[in-house]
């Protein structure tokens, strides 16, 4: 079988992707950024709600993945709350200023996780050198690495996915995520020989919002592109339709 992951952003696409038959759900804020950590009350009530196993964001911002001690402190205290929610995992990534995962945190971090399963998420694809971060990640009995095979999307990272894949020798997981969409899903597999796929924007829809009245002039976003009046949100059809399209 091969494990379906599905990044969500929040309590009612964490639902549909469970009704479409996802296997897990990474849970997130902040999409457009890449994902952050979402709130307590999000973490809370997607337990309350999903039979299948969540994996936690662990960011304290976008932009890179190298943290100051304060943003290293809030993800410590991020990761000892999850301990009373009792989530499945957790997804994070540290880097050196060189390019080189940062053993001495991510050791820290694993050691407060515990017993959760631990993602290595696209941090990866942002170091010097991806298979010095696979033995990096093997050192540190990593469970899961989130990666496009260093490049912007999994299909033009292939070969590299692959070889990966080859090296982990089922040691841990390699899990291709970005671009990886309803079509191209099962041909990544076949290629990679891998066990399990991320997917985010590709199963998601555009939901109106119900506000009858709309200032089209204003916006609280940054994001040019953005619209109040409309919530990117996982389709459960769509996820259906993944998750039969690898069977």
């Amino acid at each position: 079988m091969i494990e379906v992951e599905i990044c969500v952003n929040g309590v009612p696409s964490a639902i549909a992707a469970q009704a479409g038959g996802a296997h897990r759900i990474e849970l997130c804020d902040n999409l457009v950024e890449g994902g952050t950590t979402p709130s307590i009350g999000t973490i809370a009530i997607a337990q309350e709600k999903l039979d299948i196993p969540i994996h936690v964001m662990i960011r304290p911002r976008g932009g890179d993945f190298c943290y100051s001690d304060e943003e290293f402190a809030v993800m410590k205290a991020n990761i000892k709350q999850l301990q009373s929610y009792d989530v499945a995992g957790v997804v994070f990534g540290i880097l050196l200023p060189s390019g080189k995962i940062d053993l001495a945190r991510c050791q820290q971090l694993i050691d407060l996780a515990k017993p959760m399963k631990i993602t290595f998420h696209r941090a990866f694809d942002m170091t010097r050198d991806p298979f010095e971060a696979l033995d990096d990640c093997l050192d540190l009995e990593v469970d899961i690495i989130l990666t496009s095979g260093h490049q912007p999307k999994v299909p033009q990272g292939i070969q590299l996915l692959k070889a990966l894949q080859e090296k982990a020798n089922n040691h841990l997981q390699i899990m291709p995520g970005s671009g990886v969409t309803i079509e191209n899903a099962n041909e990544i597999v076949n290629q990679t020989a891998v066990s399990a796929i991320h997917v985010s924007s590709a199963v998601q829809q555009l939901i109106p919002s119900t506000m009858t009245y709309q200032n089209a002039a204003l916006s609280k976003g940054s994001n040019a592109q953005s619209s109040e009046y409309q919530t990117a949100v996982t389709s459960a059809d769509r996820v259906k339709q993944l998750v039969n399209s690898l069977k």
